[in-house]
């Protein structure tokens, strides 16, 4: 077991700094739009979405998810052969099947409280299904279609976020994980959840807004709403 530990630890120091890494934030700021003034406030894709524009949104998606697939996927590969354990070993239900959970963990810890935005950041979903995507794409797709179901006929990105984060350990457990394995899954959920905090209380009150694509000219009056990125 020792010789598993660093290259985890390792692995989640890499993992929380990378996924810290604010793109969406990056990307409006390039536009002249500093997307924390704006619409929520919120730096992940469904406010860069509102604030730039689609193209925006689709781009921090996709580097959002790439931070988190890139590093869970290098320690799939990379803790096995530094601790000289057979890859095996680290499948669901076997002893080592915490190294990754913990590693996704530190994913989506890393985004939503950035070390570059004094331990702010994103709500974890699309650094979420990139992270699960890098070690268990089933459970990416579990994600996936939990989002889908809540939003397609509501336009809550926040609902279907929410419900998302809600099922990431029931996913974990469904595929066999050991349970000291699903601790780190339920630790995300709690967090992600806590994210949406405001959106909850909006949900609750019919004040959430559906999703749109919106294009703000950088003055704040970009609409407000169910954020969840």
């Amino acid at each position: 077991m020792e010789s598993v530990v660093m290259p985890t630890l390792a692995f989640c120091a890499l993992a929380y700094f990378v996924c810290g890494i604010p793109f969406g934030m990056l990307i409006a700021r390039a536009q002249g739009v500093d997307v924390r003034k704006t619409g929520s406030g919120n730096i992940g894709a469904t406010n860069v979405g509102r604030s730039v524009g689609a193209w925006a949104a689709v781009l921090t998606f996709l580097l959002d998810a790439g931070k988190g697939w890139l590093c869970t996927g290098l320690a799939s590969w990379l803790i096995p052969m530094l601790s000289g354990v057979e890859l095996k070993a680290f499948s669901p239900g076997s002893p080592f099947d915490v190294c990754f959970t913990c590693v996704y963990a530190a994913c989506v810890l890393g985004h939503v409280f950035s070390p570059y935005l004094k331990f702010h950041g994103g709500k974890g979903i699309s650094v979420g299904f990139g992270a699960a995507l890098g070690f268990d794409p089933r459970i990416s797709f579990g994600l996936l279609a939990v989002f889908l179901v809540f939003v397609l006929p509501t336009r809550y990105v926040s609902l279907g976020s929410i419900c998302a984060a809600a099922s990431l350990s029931i996913w974990t457990l469904f595929f066999g994980y050991t349970v000291r394995a699903i601790i780190p899954m339920v630790i995300v959920a709690v967090c992600v959840i806590w994210a949406h905090r405001s959106n909850l209380k909006k949900l609750a009150s019919h004040q959430e807004k559906k999703f749109s694509f919106h294009h703000s000219d950088g003055d704040g009056s970009s609409s407000k709403g169910g954020d969840a990125k």
